[in-house]
């Protein structure tokens, strides 16, 4: 193989690669953009490098990962001493606080949309739901966005074991 088209592949790969680890970050889709470039080499290299086994545990992680980020807002309602209705209404607020925040913030309004979403579902739930005070609500509000936060670095380690299965994995 020509030299030249290997540096150009692995130069866009690692593009890709740092790309997607920031988008994870910012609680969007990087895991799956890894895979996607994962996926690319494989192809690339005759569907050789990876092997199934490989490939379908960087699936596994990516699909891992999203759950992970999904659930911890709600856990994170959960330990704070939220209800189960605000472990939902958490993961509500995550949806819409990201969509709203998208267009607001360019580039971080996602992240910053979806935490303050998670605050804010969780609050306004046990306050409205168990008037339990506000000084109560605002603490199970702020183990929601917490847990958005730990889910989102849970993301982002499942984005850097993909790496470790390709690494480990790539003949």
């Amino acid at each position: 193989m020509e030299l030249a088209l290997e540096v150009l592949v692995w130069s866009v790969v690692g593009l890709v690669v740092v790309v997607s680890l920031g988008l994870n970050l910012l609680g969007l889709f990087g895991n799956w953009t890894i895979l996607a470039a994962m996926a690319g080499v494989w192809l690339f290299y005759g569907m050789v490098p990876f092997g199934l086994w490989g490939l379908g545990g960087m699936v596994a992680f990516a699909v891992l990962g999203e759950v992970l980020e999904t659930a911890l807002a709600g856990y994170g309602a959960s330990k704070f001493g939220g209800s189960k209705g605000s472990m939902v209404a958490a993961l509500v607020g995550c949806i819409l606080g990201a969509v709203a925040g998208t267009p607001l913030f360019p580039v971080v309004g996602t992240l910053i949309g979806a935490v303050a979403g998670a605050f804010a579902g969780a609050a306004l739930y046990e306050f409205l739901q168990h008037d339990v005070g506000m000084n109560r609500s605002f603490w199970v509000g702020t183990g929601a966005a917490l847990g958005k936060i730990g889910g989102i670095l849970a993301k982002f380690t499942c984005g850097l074991v993909m790496l470790a299965i390709a690494w480990a994995t790539f003949s």
